[in-house]
C-alpha cells in the first residue's frame, strides 16, 4: 500500500495502517521519520514541495504535492461516460430489479403507487418487490445520528448477513459487537485484539454469523466467537516467513471451510479451517494485496485487487502455488485499488482505487495485454502518496488508457490516507441501483450505478470515512470514520422552511393584515395536513 513508485530511493515506507518501517534504516533515522510521518498525518505539520511565496503562482497542471492536511473537495464528473454501460446487460438488470423497467408517463409518487394497488391497477393489490424498491429510493438516508464515539480511529464498521449485528474496530485495539435488532444498537461484547500491530486491518463474519475473523500486523488471522457466555480466541497461523507481514483484506468462504487474504507481500493466502493449516500461497501481484472478495456464494471465483493498479480473477479449483496463473486481469487503474466489492452474481464487481475513481467490471471482458501494461506503466509513473499527500492535479484529471475494460468509471469522492470501501447498495431495498463510498473528506458519497452520476453527498464526520456498510433490510447507511466515530444515517423528512412577513404591530387591524393572517394560517394547516397524510401512508404503505 506504498506509493507504488519504483523510482524511489529506499526509504521509510508507512503503510496506511503501518506503524513499522517496510525497509531497514539505522535506529536513529527511523525515529525521526516516524515522528515527522506522525505529525504530518496528524495535520501538525503541512508541507508544501514549493516555496510558500510561490504557492499561488503554481500552474494548475503542475504536478507538485501538497503533503497531509483537510481533503480537498474532490471533482466530480458532469458527464460520465455510459457508452459501455448502455450496451452492457447490466443496464437491462438494474432497471428491471429497482423497478425502473416498467414504462410510466412520469415519476411516481406515493401517492399514486397505493391508489393503483388500491384500484389494482397492477393486477395485484399489493405492492411487488420493485415497487417497494421505487418507493425505497425516494427516501435515501439524509439524517444522522452518532452510535458511538471512540478516542481512536476507527477502521471497520459493518452490517452481518441478517443485520441484526453490528461489528466495529478500531485502532484501541477493541473490536465491538452490537445488536441492531428492533433498530437497537447495544453493546453485547468486546473483544480485546491480540498481536495488534497499529491498528485492526479488516473483519469479517462467517456465513453462519457465529464467528468473526480479523487481522493486523501479525503473522496470523484471529477467529473469535460473537455469541454465547464462552469465548473463543484462536489464532490461526498463516506462516509468511516475512519480517513484517500484514493481512489488509480477508474473507470467509461461503460454505465455512476457508478463509481466504490477501497480504502486504503480494500473494493471497487460503486457510483451511478443517485441516487448520494454510493450504496455499499464491504470488498474486507485484505489490501489496489490499482487497479481496469471492465472486459469489460458490467459492470458486476470487477476485484480487493491488497496489500494482490490477484486479485479477482466480479459479480456486485450479489455483496451485507452482504455477499461479489468473483466469483473467482487469486493467484501466491509473493508481493502486484500495477495496473490491462482488455483486454476488459471479459477473459483475466494483473497484476503488487511488485514481481517485470506482471503476465497473464484467468478467467477460477481461483486459488485453496492452491494457495490462499500461496500468502498470501508469501506476510506476505515480511519484506521489495517497497516506499523506494531496491528490496531483495529473491524477485527477479525467483519462482512459489503452486497454481499459471497466464498463463504467464513478468520479466525486476522495481516496486518501487509507483503504477506502466501497459496495453495491442492498438487492432487497434498492435492487443494487447504487454504488456507495467513504471518502477522505469525511462525507458518504452515493452514485446512481447506471448515471454515474452523484446523488447524495452526505457529510458527517471531520476525518476520513473508512468504512461504510449499508442495512440488509433497511434504509440505513452506517458510516466508520478516523474521527473515531459511527454514525448512523436514516431517512427524515426535511420540512422546507417558508419566510412569511411579520405580522403588523399598528393599531389599527388593516384589511392587508387580517388577510395576510388567514393566509398564515391557511398554509401551516395545510402544511399540518400534508405530514399528518405522509405519515399515514408510510404506515400503511406495505400493508
Amino acid at each position: 500500500m506504498g506509493t507504488n513508485n519504483s523510482t524511489h530511493q529506499p526509504r521509510m515506507s508507512f503503510s496506511e495502517t503501518d506503524s513499522r518501517p517496510s525497509t531497514s534504516h539505522q535506529e536513529e533515522p527511523q525515529d525521526v521519520q516516524a515522528i515527522l510521518a506522525y505529525l504530518i498525518r496528524s495535520g501538525q505539520v503541512r508541507i508544501l514541495t514549493n516555496d510558500e511565496d510561490d504557492v499561488d503562482s503554481k500552474e494548475e497542471d503542475s504536478d507538485g504535492c501538497e503533503f497531509y492536511g483537510p481533503a480537498r473537495p474532490p471533482q466530480e464528473d458532469p458527464h460520465p461516460n455510459t457508452e459501455e454501460l448502455d450496451r452492457s446487460d447490466i443496464k437491462e438488470e438494474i432497471m428491471r430489479s429497482s423497478g425502473r423497467a416498467t414504462k410510466r408517463d412520469m415519476k411516481p409518487t406515493v401517492l399514486h403507487m397505493l391508489q393503483n394497488r388500491e384500484m389494482g391497477r397492477n393486477k395485484k393489490q399489493q405492492f411487488t418487490l420493485e415497487d417497494q424498491r421505487v418507493i425505497n429510493c425516494q427516501y435515501l438516508p439524509n439524517q444522522m445520528s452518532v452510535m458511538a464515539n471512540y478516542r481512536h480511529k476507527t477502521f471497520c464498521g459493518t452490517y452481518s448477513k441478517s443485520g441484526n449485528i453490528f461489528l466495529s474496530a478500531s485502532q484501541d485495539q477493541n473490536i465491538r459487537i452490537y445488536n441492531t435488532e428492533d433498530d437497537n444498537f447495544d453493546l453485547i461484547k468486546r473483544i480485546r485484539a491480540r498481536d495488534v500491530g497499529w491498528s485492526v486491518l479488516d473483519t469479517a463474519f462467517s456465513p453462519d454469523g457465529n464467528y468473526l475473523i480479523y487481522s493486523s500486523w501479525s503473522d496470523a488471522i484471529h477467529l473469535c466467537n460473537i455469541h454465547g457466555d464462552y469465548e473463543t480466541h484462536i489464532p490461526l497461523p498463516l506462516n509468511p516467513r516475512t519480517h513484517s507481514f500484514a493481512i489488509f483484506s480477508l474473507t470467509f468462504s461461503s460454505d465455512n471451510t476457508e478463509i481466504l487474504g490477501g497480504a502486504n507481500d503480494g500473494c493471497l493466502y487460503v486457510y483451511d479451517r478443517e485441516s487448520n493449516s494454510r493450504t496455499l500461497k499464491i504470488a498474486a501481484h507485484d505489490d501489496d494485496v489490499n482487497a479481496v472478495a469471492f465472486a459469489d456464494d460458490s467459492s470458486h471465483i476470487l477476485f484480487s485487487g493491488g497496489d500494482d493498479g490490477l484486479c485479477r480473477v482466480w479459479d480456486r479449483r485450479t489455483l496451485k502455488e507452482s504455477s499461479p496463473e489468473p483466469v483473467g486481469t482487469f486493467a484501466g487503474h491509473l493508481d493502486g485499488i484500495t477495496y473490491i466489492d462482488s455483486k454476488g452474481d459471479a459477473r459483475f464487481l466494483i473497484s476503488n482505487s487511488k485514481d481517485q475513481t470506482i471503476k465497473l467490471w464484467d468478467v467477460r471482458k477481461f483486459s488485453p495485454s496492452v491494457g495490462v501494461e499500461a496500468t502498470k506503466k501508469a501506476v510506476a509513473k505515480q511519484n506521489w502518496d495517497y497516506r499523506w499527500e494531496q491528490v496531483p492535479s495529473s491524477v485527477s484529471k479525467k483519462r482512459r488508457i489503452e486497454g481499459d475494460s471497466s464498463v463504467m468509471t464513478y468520479r466525486g469522492h476522495s481516496v486518501l490516507h487509507t483503504l477506502i470501501r466501497c459496495h453495491f447498495s442492498p438487492e432487497y431495498t434498492t435492487g443494487q441501483r447504487y454504488i456507495y463510498t467513504g471518502c477522505a473528506t469525511g462525507a458518504l458519497v452515493i452514485f446512481d450505478l447506471l448515471t454515474g452520476k452523484v446523488v447524495s453527498r452526505l457529510k458527517g464526520h471531520n476525518q476520513c470515512t473508512r468504512d461504510v456498510s449499508w442495512h440488509p433490510y433497511k434504509n440505513i447507511i452506517m458510516t466508520s470514520s478516523w474521527d473515531g466515530t459511527v454514525k448512523k444515517w436514516d431517512y427524515q423528512h426535511q420540512e422546507e422552511e417558508e419566510e412569511y412577513p411579520e405580522e403588523s404591530t399598528e393599531s389599527d387591524d388593516s384589511d392587508d393584515a387580517t388577510k395576510r393572517r388567514k393566509c398564515q394560517k391557511g398554509t401551516k394547516c395545510t402544511q399540518a395536513l400534508k405530514r399528518q397524510t405522509r405519515c399515514t401512508n408510510r404506515q400503511g404503505l406495505f400493508n
